[in-house]
Parts: C-alpha cells; structure tokens; sequence
C-alpha cells in the first residue's frame, strides 16, 4: 500500500445519465494515486455496461456488483470492505469534481495534521444551472456538527488509520458517518482553496427536498443515534432550525 493511494468510493444505481461525467472528473484528478471502487447495485439501465467500458480503459477502476438493489448504504459498506487506501474519499454517481479536488484536500490534511477533511462546493440544476455556493466552516468539532451537517458527502475526506464507520440504514446516513468521523477525529478541516472543489447535482425528486422529513430524521438521530436527552436534543434542534433558514437566506444571495 503507498502513501498517498486515495480509494474512492462511488455507488451506482440506474446512473447512466450522469455517470460517464462523474467517473471521468475522478480520473481526471491530478492526484493520480488513486483507485476507484464502483459498487453496482443492482442497477437496470446501462450503468454496468458504462463502468465496465471503464475499468477496461484504466486499471484504476474496479468494480463491485451487488447481486440486487440493496440501498446506498450496502454500496457504501461493499466499497469500504474493497478498499485499499490510505485515503477515503465518496463521490455519487450523479456529481463531479474539479481537476485538483484529491490534491488540495490531501495538502490540507499533511499540512494541518487533521484526519478528516471537506470542501466548498456549488450545487446545481438539472439543466445545468448553478443554485448556490456552500461554504462550510474552515473548522469544525462534534458539537458544531450537532447543528448541521457542515461535510458534504462528495467532498468529505479521512485518513483510513481513523478507522472505517459503517454506513448504517437510517435517513441522513451520510450525516450520521461524518457525525461519527468527526468525534473520533476531534476536528475537520476545510480544504484550503480559492474556489469550490465539486458539483452536487439537485435532482428535482432529491429524497433530502422534503424539509419536514429531513426534520424527523434530525431528531431521531439526536434521540436515537447520539443519545442526547430530551432537553439538549430540543436545544439542538433549534440550532438546526436556525441554521437551516440562515443557510437558505444566505444561498439566495449568492451564486
């Protein structure tokens, strides 16, 4: 295993749209030391087909088929079981990153001595159109992340020593990952760039649109996951409310 291997990790279900773009800004990194674990989970459409065109053009695709659609979750778990890096890192199959995301993220994490890294990113409209920029603190702890999920999952980052976390099958699953990460790590960093670092794709039927249901996955995990009574658990909701409108008012202001 070399220093730098980075194993990224991309689930698959019906992506053929969007694949070929996604597939192509991870081997496009200018990181080059990398591998890239495409779990196919039992998708329909051609998205095998598009991946195994792939990984026959460059030895650094390797792909993993779940024998019937199990959720993102499982696909998650199969390509941590796969990898072997010294880095992980997730992009889904439907977003994309600039040429120097892996670079700049793993300068961060050498220069800060932090496990655990994460990066401004735009989101974006189906037909192209660019929604907002996110900007997440340059630091963050635990307790910050109680408030909001500060880690977009296609841009989170951790050194493999940290340990894995299995992704478990509740809603906002990629946030209870990072909420975890970041407690055993202390803190993460922002990766240290002048501009965004991936493109998350808004789908217009993104499960995370319904605000209400995002609400009830939020308490439960405060109750649930994290153990919090019942007093400190309202007290985090309300911080989730008020981050939740500031950081809306504040995305209608920028681009």
């Amino acid at each position: 295993m070399s220093e730098g291997l980075v194993s990224v990790i991309m689930p698959v279900y019906n992506a053929a749209a969007w694949l070929r773009r996604s597939v192509e800004s991870v081997l496009a990194q200018s990181h080059r030391d990398l591998e890239l674990i495409a779990v196919d989970d039992g998708s329909r459409d051609e998205s095998l087909t598009i991946l195994e065109s792939f990984a026959r053009q460059d030895v650094r695709v390797r792909i993993q088929r779940l024998a019937f659609n199990d959720g993102v979750a499982s696909a998650r778990n199969a390509g941590l079981a796969a990898a072997q890096g010294d880095y992980i890192a997730f992009l889904d199959a439907d977003d994309w990153w600039h040429p120097a995301k892996l670079e700049r993220q793993l300068s961060t994490l050498r220069n800060t001595g932090a496990l655990v890294s994460y990066a401004e990113y735009w989101r974006v409209a189906e037909d192209g159109q660019l929604l907002s920029r996110v900007t997440p603190p340059a630091r963050v702890n635990w307790r910050d992340m109680l408030a909001s999920n500060f880690i977009g999952n296609l841009t989170g980052m951790y050194v493999r020593s940290l340990g894995d976390v299995p992704f478990r099958r509740i809603g906002h699953e990629d946030y209870v990952f990072w909420l975890e990460q970041v407690r055993r790590a202390g803190v993460a960093v922002r990766a240290e760039s002048d501009e965004p670092l991936a493109w998350y794709l808004v789908r217009e039927q993104s499960l995370s649109a319904n605000k209400l249901r995002a609400a009830g996955w939020q308490w439960k995990i405060y109750r649930e996951v994290e153990k919090l009574g019942l007093l400190q658990s309202s007290l985090c909701m309300l911080r989730y409310a008020r981050h939740a409108v500031l950081k809306r008012l504040r995305s209608s202001t920028r681009h």
